[in-house]
């Protein structure tokens, strides 16, 4: 079929045609290449209303592109305009940069690119630390029976990168239209922590909010005398939990409590000290629940309580408590993640016993399928190779893997590769910065171990990437490394330069974690 025949057909379809395949996609890629004076990514070509939509590259910067032979939608998006001639059509055509006003626009014109509700399918959060990694989530998706959520930052991360919510999600979007992923995908208002951080995500349309309320974890109740723990559970906002200590006991002491594979007891204390240990968290969580209810003014969205940065591994006690607790207030919500046993430090594999942990996760999975069904949600997720199988096997699609620094480590295995001597330069200053990056995060890592870059050559410098103590050290450095003005742009020009092979390393890290989850 000609390039002229191909454009009447898809200048003359109104609503959403079909995907294109991709033969179509590369001829008309090539075709429309050169009267744009852009690289047209095939995938991105999609036909609507009498129109073709792209997205094409020059010199790094991205354009959204729309041909059409006739006026309507072409005349809705507000950017200069001019004519081309291809194959003896005649052609309205307009480009414009990616712009958050032009990401708007296209979220407008095709509805499957909006952040939507994933629901109780399996799932998976592909954060982004740097706006370029969705092509290589997007393909490693492709192959897995798994939901994605694409924009994914939390407010500690938007701070530390300079970004905003909106452009996290216009950042993933792009991504997506790149890619020609039509099948939806979720945003992620991670670590949301207090209802003046909610509003941003909430004007940018993310449908996804974790909260943490790990801040309000009284990590001292399991060790409390018996007179401090009266103390601290007299001391509970026990008005805004709509209960009393006689209430609780009632609900949750000494009475069997069926969890399906089997029956458990808890005693009055257990029950008492996972109400001191999570009471005011607990209450957090509800306020901002209800603020997002009335804030999101009947948009849908799902929401996700996150204890798993605290000291001690949450117990089968606390977890009913947390469970039943949240079902009585009426909070609606899809996931839960625990602080599981064992260590999960960032970047790097499961530290711990393997059948320890498949015990307690198999209670966890009791639990979630009596008081839900929800998600059991797997924090610093990225790397945790070991457990992934476990986690699939015991909560099939009832698990949400949460993933952000791996793919920042891929963008520094991309430039270890294609610029040696930049990634040298990264490696020396993050060790530099690590005492200080390392407060906030949950990290062992000895920069004096990691391997002195100076005697490895350029086959060498792509396997610091697998060193424990380099990818720490790297992992939490990425605030630091973004922030230094001789680093940031070429930090940025390489990966943009190398899209393709950023990509392809993405994709592959992605295939080996997401493979695990059958």
């Amino acid at each position: 079929m000609t390039i002229g025949n191909l454009l009447r057909i898809y200048l003359d379809t109104s609503g959403l045609a079909p995907e294109l395949v991709e033969d179509q996609r590369r001829v008309l890629a090539d075709a429309l290449g050169p009267i744009t004076n852009t690289k047209i990514y095939p995938a991105s070509i999609t036909a609507v209303n009498h129109s073709l939509l792209f997205l094409g590259n020059r010199l790094g910067k991205k354009y959204l592109g729309i041909i059409s032979s006739i006026s309507g939608l072409v005349d809705q998006f507000d950017e200069p305009e001019r004519e081309a001639l291809l194959e003896g059509v005649k052609l309205r055509m307009r480009m414009g940069p990616a712009t958050s006003r032009n990401a708007a626009w296209l979220r407008k014109t095709l509805p499957f690119l909006q952040p939507q509700v994933i629901g109780s399918k399996k799932s998976a959060g592909c954060g982004d630390r740097l706006g370029l990694a969705t092509p290589g989530h997007v393909r490693a998706i492709r192959k897995a029976a798994i939901a994605p959520i694409f924009a994914q930052q939390s407010v500690r991360e938007n701070e530390r990168t300079g970004r905003t919510p909106q452009e996290v999600v216009d950042d993933a979007m792009w991504g997506v239209f790149q890619e020609g992923w039509r099948l939806g995908f979720g945003a992620d208002a991670d670590h949301l922590k207090t209802i003046a951080q909610a509003g941003a995500f909430i004007s940018a349309g993310y449908t996804f909010y974790t909260i943490d309320p790990g801040e309000y974890v009284d990590n001292d109740a399991e060790k409390a005398s018996s007179q401090g723990l009266d103390q601290k559970l007299a001391a509970l906002p026990w008005g805004e939990l709509e209960s009393t200590p006689t209430d609780l006991e009632h609900t949750l002491a000494e009475r069997p409590i069926d969890l399906g594979e089997f029956t458990v007891r808890f005693s009055r204390e257990e029950v008492m000290r996972a109400a001191v240990k999570y009471g005011r968290a607990l209450s957090q969580t509800v306020l901002l629940y209800r603020h997002l209810l009335g804030a999101m003014n009947g948009r849908p969205f799902e929401l996700e309580m996150s204890v798993d940065e605290t000291e001690s591994p949450t117990t089968l006690a606390e977890h009913v408590y947390i469970a039943s607790e949240l079902k009585r207030l009426g909070v609606q919500f899809v996931s839960l993640a625990p602080r599981y046993v064992g260590v999960f430090e960032k970047g790097v594999d499961y530290i711990g016993d393997l059948a320890l942990f498949e015990r307690a996760f198999s209670q966890h999975v009791a639990v979630a399928k009596t008081y839900g069904p929800y998600k059991l949600s797997i924090h610093s997720g990225s790397d945790k190779f070991k457990i992934y199988p476990i986690a699939s096997r015991l909560a099939g699609d009832l698990t949400h893997l949460k993933t952000a620094g791996t793919s920042y480590l891929e963008a520094l295995r991309t430039i270890a590769r294609c610029d040696p001597g930049l990634f040298k330069e990264i490696v020396g200053y993050a060790i530099g910065r690590y005492p200080s990056d390392r407060a906030t995060y949950h990290v062992s890592a000895d920069p004096s171990l990691i391997p002195d870059v100076g005697n490895l050559d350029q086959d060498g410098l792509p396997g610091l990437l697998e060193d424990f103590h380099a990818r720490e050290v790297l992992h939490v450095t990425y605030g630091s490394v973004l922030n230094e003005k001789r680093l940031r742009a070429p930090f940025f020009e390489t990966l943009q330069e190398h899209e393709e092979e950023y990509a392809r390393v993405v994709e592959a890290h992605f295939d080996r974690h997401l493979s695990l989850f059958k």
